[in-house]
């Protein structure tokens, strides 16, 4: 089974300029959709939710919801997008999520979640995987979370990315549910030693290539969230030490490569700053890097931000060398 390294679905964070622009930097990663809930799918404006630009790095669109029928409508609408499998959101923790019925608050529904899945398989060629947490409130045990995952296996899934925290549903925001509960990754190897056959990604607190390393000799897959999204350039690090790909753009030609795909979206009537606000962090631990945060937040993740302004720092940084393009 082929080892893979992913970047996690975000809320806010993972949409269709962050997909591409973080392509743009790895050819070898795995990229998820935000998650988008399947009544939006079924009944909002499609093309605007589900397209993307085509690339060369396989895309996972994540849905929410807890209808059967609404999710495999939505599986049966993304069919045509270019997305390389469905994934059903079985983690989020937010009392948003959990009043709409969906999300981490699913895992206290063991048999509603396998008729979801059985309706999305049914409903797709693509594959169906899920997204979950080692357990939920005073529920974390192993015994769990096998018979968790054997249910949702039964029903359909053919891939396993478990967050290795439980969800305090009652007790926690969705920022302290990235942090607060205790990491057991040990669950997550022992689901691996259980599921032999089976697809299973560890996800949560993974921030370094060595992290990663380790991981890998333990399950199949790696996914990483947050220390991707606020350092972007981490990619690079991983192209050159997981796939030993010495062949990596710039932080300076990951951004020339980025225009030509910010004036094509904005041609379509794409503010600049919902594609700029990605570039953020690209910088993060060189020369410089707060001048571009600065930069960036004074005249690129505003409302009335232009490309002049992108060709400007551009022109900027290359004659001043205030942020280092090298890689």
């Amino acid at each position: 089974m082929k080892k893979t390294v992913s970047v996690a679905p975000m809320m806010d964070c993972t949409d269709k300029h962050e997909i591409y622009f973080l392509s743009l930097i790895s050819k070898n990663i795995h990229l998820y959709s935000e998650m988008i809930v399947a009544n939006a799918i079924i009944r909002g404006d499609r093309d605007k939710l589900l397209s993307f630009k085509k690339i060369s790095n396989p895309v996972t669109l994540q849905v929410g919801g807890s209808n059967p029928n609404d999710l495999s409508e939505a599986c049966k609408i993304s069919e045509g997008y270019g997305y390389k499998e469905v994934n059903l959101n079985l983690g989020c923790p937010s009392k948003k999520v959990q009043k709409n019925r969906f999300g981490a608050c699913l895992m206290q529904e063991p048999k509603l979640v396998a008729k979801c899945i059985e309706s999305m398989s049914k409903a797709t060629k693509l594959p169906i995987t899920i997204k979950t947490r080692i357990g939920y409130n005073e529920i974390e045990n192993f015994e769990f979370l096998k018979s968790f995952i054997q249910t949702t296996k039964d029903a359909g899934s053919q891939k396993f990315i478990i967050h290795a925290r439980k969800a305090l549903l009652k007790k926690l925001s969705p920022k302290e549910n990235l942090n607060i509960p205790p990491l057991k990754y040990d669950f997550v190897y022992k689901l691996k030693e259980y599921f032999k056959n089976d697809e299973i990604i560890i996800n949560g607190g993974i921030k370094s290539t060595k992290d990663i390393k380790n991981h890998l000799s333990k399950v199949d897959g790696v996914m990483i969230g947050r220390a991707v999204y606020h350092s972007p350039y981490f990619l690079a690090e991983i192209e050159k030490d997981i796939f030993n790909n010495d062949n990596v753009p710039t932080r300076g030609e990951v951004m020339e490569k980025l225009i030509p795909y910010i004036q094509e979206e904005t041609t379509k009537g794409v503010q600049l700053n919902h594609i700029m606000r990605h570039t953020v962090g690209l910088f993060h631990g060189q020369s410089g890097s707060k001048n571009w945060k600065q930069y960036l937040s004074k005249n690129m993740c505003v409302r009335d931000a232009d490309l002049q302004k992108v060709n400007h720092i551009m022109d900027q940084i290359k004659k001043t060398n205030t942020v280092s393009l090298e890689r």
